[in-house]
């Protein structure tokens, strides 16, 4: 049986890794990054947490965010593109506060 300290270091073992991997800019990068996802899932069962619907939520979050940030481009009237990106971090942490 798994206990849940032994499935969070393997998660962090295949954190690991994948920054081995990623340091190398090897080949394998996207393995890792899938043993990584796998071994977070696993986890979310110790957790009592539905991974698909911690994911939506961080979507669901992810996009207000995004959509506050276009708003304040627009009230500026300046491109995202047009923004460096500590202009868009202050308005990203602005969304992360409400």
């Amino acid at each position: 049986w798994e206990h849940r300290e032994d499935v969070w270091e393997k998660v962090k073992e295949e954190i690991r890794e994948l920054e081995v991997e990623v340091k190398t800019n090897s080949p394998h990068i996207e393995e890792e990054f899938g043993d990584v996802l796998f071994s977070m899932i696993n986890y979310a069962r110790f957790l009592n947490i539905n991974p698909e619907d911690a994911l939506e939520r961080t979507n669901k979050k992810f996009i207000s965010r995004f959509q506050y940030l276009e708003n304040k481009a627009a009230e500026l009237g300046k491109p995202l593109m047009d923004m460096t990106l500590a202009e868009m971090d202050v308005f990203w942490n602005e969304a992360k506060k409400m």
